[in-house]
């Protein structure tokens, strides 16, 4: 759809209750998003399609946004039709990378809650989401690099038994909001089942951590000084959330191609922390 029919649609959404006011909001690397103002209160529109080459299908967003809401941790969905979501607006600082890791105590928390609560919510279909077969996915879809399926493979091997879970599993810091007296966690394309490792590791990766900040992560998250074999795991993993990522950016650069965003910038940068991880296991 083009930008000028889009936002007339918008405009003209059901749930308005005056002329409405947009303004673009930047940051996203999927879908097109806009600030609503409707004179008495101002919101956030979500516009996207299903996109099936990343497993996004936006009936299971939206409940699993509901269902976050209803835990607490995500504002409200006002109204929603095919391709469109409306919530509400969050006054607040979007987190940079570094605020991930200096607001470990502030971010276990809401990793606590999504993955006690938000399971017991969600209606209807829900996803489940596993790395290694997102990778592998990935890998064939584009023909990417074949010893990823290798490096994929070994990384599964290295995990452990742990609790199936509700998780977010895409810990970019865009998708934290600090509205000054406490954190929200926005952007449920890919919530889903699957275990508390991927948020744990995803989070570490997308934030840069060392080892001091993965370990008090950890520490905080599971109340107690992790095992070796659960330490392995998450290394493991956290090589495996940044391989995601790239290839996810790669995937994005063929079937995407969002205005504004340098998907292969964003590869690039994967990638890196990648190899980084994988040369220190």
């Amino acid at each position: 759809m083009r930008k000028d029919d889009l936002e007339s649609k918008v405009a003209h959404l059901a749930c308005w209750r005056g002329p409405v006011r947009l303004e673009p909001l930047k940051g996203g690397l999927t879908n097109i998003s806009y600030v609503a103002d409707d004179g008495r209160e101002k919101f956030v529109v979500r516009c996207g399609d299903d996109i099936p080459v990343h497993h996004v299908f936006r009936d299971r967003e939206r409940a699993a946004s509901i269902a976050a809401f209803e835990a607490g941790l995500s504002p409200e969905i006002i109204h929603a039709e095919p391709g469109i979501m409306v919530l509400r607006f969050i006054d607040g600082r979007t987190f940079g990378e570094a605020d991930l890791a200096a607001h470990v105590g502030r971010i276990v928390p809401l990793l606590r809650i999504c993955h006690a609560e938000v399971g017991r919510r969600v209606r209807g279909p829900a996803n489940a989401f596993w790395v290694f077969h997102v990778i592998r996915d990935y890998v064939r879809l584009i023909d990417a690099d074949r010893r990823y399926l290798a490096l994929a493979d070994t990384l599964e091997r290295a995990q452990v038994p742990l609790p199936t879970v509700f998780g977010h599993h895409d810990l970019l810091p865009g998708n934290f909001i600090d509205d000054g007296a406490r954190l929200w966690l926005i952007d449920w394309e890919y919530g889903g089942f699957g275990t508390a490792m991927f948020d744990l590791a995803n989070l570490s990766s997308n934030g840069g951590f060392g080892q001091a900040e993965d370990k008090a992560l950890l520490d905080a998250y599971f109340d107690r000084k992790v095992p070796a074999d659960l330490r392995r795991a998450f290394d493991a993993m956290k090589a495996a959330s940044a391989l995601r990522e790239a290839l996810w950016a790669m995937v994005s650069d063929v079937h995407l191609k969002t205005p504004g965003v340098d998907y292969a910038a964003h590869a690039r940068d994967y990638l890196r922390r990648f190899e980084e991880l994988v040369a220190r296991s």
